[in-house]
């Protein structure tokens, strides 16, 4: 199949990749505002460059792939639902929850598969837990822990438009409590702090944040994130059950340090990059989109997926400004 690919930064470069070395991609049609980025993919992978997002529709693409900045997200899938072709984009589908919901009610009832990159459902032991809980091994769960600590924080340009650490980062953890656990979220209390960089907190964010979330089964969710976990990457997710517990993350490359007489765990040289800890998952993820495109299967991650996650993340948001709990449905629309 031949696959289009609007966008060509760091994550754009890095499914372009990707994709080349996918059995079912045969060829890929780029493009990018800079042309340094579509020269590279040119000689790299062999691709076909272009000059526009409309010039990639028109070259006979089967699905196309949307890395671009998140203001151009909207436009972008809408463009290519016209079209008529399958469309995997990158989180988050708009800068703003209320545009994510005029995208969803556009492409509801096209008839095109829109597969947003929430990258973790594709994760090996994040997949290994969800059949936990589907099997019942785990009996009926009480609580779930979910943690992303990044290394450093982004700089300040991104921090500015990202719309806040629960928006941007905690995102991640929603979307997968969701998906592990196959149930809803309906009230969050969030809080946060700053402990490290100014320029965080003069955006009118926090670099620290948790929130506690309660499901419609009664379960318990515990989200922990920071911009400052100096030792690596960490992302780890944790279900307990009444019969058994379980963790995703929990292997040698883990950035955490045990004190603990005697205890050499974890051994190996700790995740320092996303790109790193979610390679395979990554590639898992696009090839699941060859298959939407062939047409195999319907997008494993909606539109409507996508803004459930959002949902959550907005209500967090508001529960830190206002110091309160606050149930999901006084924040959907």
């Amino acid at each position: 199949m031949r696959i289009g690919i609007m966008g060509l930064g760091r994550i754009g470069s890095f499914h372009t990749q990707t994709l080349s070395g996918l059995d079912a991609v045969d060829s890929l049609v780029v493009t990018d505002p800079v042309t340094a980025a579509t020269a590279s993919a040119v000689e790299r992978f062999g691709a076909t460059a272009v000059d526009s997002p409309e010039a990639v529709l028109a070259a006979g693409v089967d699905g196309v792939v949307i890395a671009a900045a998140t203001d151009a997200h909207p436009g972008l899938i809408l463009a290519a639902v016209k079209a008529g072709i399958p469309v995997f984009c990158e989180k988050p589908v708009a800068r703003d929850v209320e545009e994510s919901v005029e995208v969803l009610r556009a492409v509801e009832g096209s008839g095109v598969e829109v597969h947003i990159g929430y990258n973790r459902r594709f994760d090996a032991g994040c997949v290994a837990a969800r059949r936990a809980v589907l099997s019942g091994e785990l009996g009926d769960l009480h609580t779930v822990r979910s943690t992303t600590l990044d290394p450093a924080p982004p700089p300040p340009a991104y921090v500015a438009v990202s719309g806040g650490i629960f928006r941007d980062c905690s995102v991640h953890d929603f979307d997968i409590v969701r998906w592990v656990t196959g149930h809803e979220v309906v009230e969050v209390f969030a809080t946060g702090g700053n402990r490290g960089v100014e320029y965080i907190r003069e955006a009118g964010d926090v670099d620290t944040a948790s929130a506690l979330l309660t499901f419609d089964d009664g379960t318990i969710g515990v989200i922990s994130n920071s911009r400052h976990n100096a030792r690596g990457y960490d992302v780890r997710l944790e279900l307990h059950g009444m019969k058994d517990s379980i963790a995703v993350g929990l292997e040698d490359k883990l950035p955490l340090r045990s004190v603990e007489p005697g205890v050499t765990f974890p051994a190996g040289t700790p995740h320092t990059f996303f790109m790193d800890r979610f390679a395979a998952a990554y590639r898992a993820e696009l090839t699941a989109f060859t298959e939407v495109v062939a047409g195999t299967r319907s997008s494993p991650c909606t539109v409507a997926d996508a803004l459930e996650a959002s949902w959550i993340a907005e209500a967090c948001t508001l529960s830190l400004r206002e110091h309160r709990p606050v149930r999901i449905d006084e924040v959907r629309k």
